[in-house]
């Protein structure tokens, strides 16, 4: 079972479809981990949204990186919920960038997600633990 936090996932779903939408704009009554809710930024909302969601993943702990890339395979269907242990294995060998990997496609990572999280029957609250 993941351990990465839900508030994670569900800021990395909201900003993925800030992408795949390509405004820049958040989703309304969403927020990110901080509380706020991202705003549009002037000049290239896309471009700086994709930067932002880089740092953010970047910035989160290598299993959790792992666990996110793993999630997203589960979603895609590359790996079954009861392949969890060796999506995460694969994922630490695959590693050259989490974020870079991940946002190679951005209009399919909130999906990929999405469908990751209904694998383990969860919408993203109360999922996996509360590291922060």
């Amino acid at each position: 079972m993941p351990e990465i936090s839900a508030e994670k996932i569900s800021y990395v779903i909201t900003k993925a479809r800030e992408l795949a939408n390509g405004d820049g704009k958040p989703e309304a009554g969403r927020a990110g981990p901080s509380g706020r809710g991202a705003v549009k930024v002037g000049g290239a909302p896309c471009a700086k949204a994709q930067a932002e969601l880089a740092i953010f993943i970047e910035a989160m702990a290598e299993d959790e990186q792992c666990e996110l890339v793993a999630l997203a395979w589960i979603g895609r269907g590359v790996f079954t919920r009861e392949e969890w242990a060796s999506a995460v294995v694969e994922a630490h060998a695959h590693r050259p960038s989490a974020a870079e990997y991940l946002l190679r496609n951005p209009k399919m990572l909130a999906p990929h997600l999405e469908h990751g999280l209904a694998e383990f029957d969860e919408s993203g609250e109360g999922f996996g633990g509360d590291r922060q």
